[in-house]
């Protein structure tokens, strides 16, 4: 049987959950149409996070993500609802949205929204921090 979107996050523990860690996830196919012209709009999702007890199940994610696929959604709303979902599911110490939608019309936009736990001092890892080779 074939897999079906959903609305539904999986979440698994923590396996260091004691520590600070980041998770960075690039999702490079997200679309979801146009609430004014019904066109699809694509994007990509940068999601990065700081897990607290659990992680969001990857499969999961997938499906979730396909569940916006023939949905009139603004850039905006689609953004910040998909973090408050993802921050629902998985109450991490701090997460980070950003989309990147695609050029349509002359205009590119990129929604970048955060949530983070009451207190949490740390520092998530940046996606462009990687090592620079030397």
């Amino acid at each position: 049987m074939a897999a079906q979107p959903t609305t539904q996050l999986e979440t698994f523990a923590n396996p260091a959950a004691e520590r600070d860690y980041t998770i960075l996830l690039e999702i490079p196919e997200f679309t979801c149409l146009c609430p004014r012209t019904g066109q699809p709009d694509f994007a990509t999702l940068e999601l990065t996070y700081v897990p607290d007890r659990l992680c969001v199940e990857l499969k999961s994610l997938k499906l979730y993500i396909w569940s916006f696929r023939n949905r009139g959604a603004f850039h905006e709303a689609v953004t910040n609802e998909i973090a408050d979902h993802i921050a629902a599911a998985i109450e991490p110490r701090f997460l980070r949205l950003a989309a990147r939608f695609n050029v349509r019309g002359g205009i590119g936009t990129r929604v970048i929204t955060e949530r983070r736990q009451n207190g949490w001092q740390g520092r998530a890892a940046s996606p462009t921090a990687a090592p620079q080779a030397g």
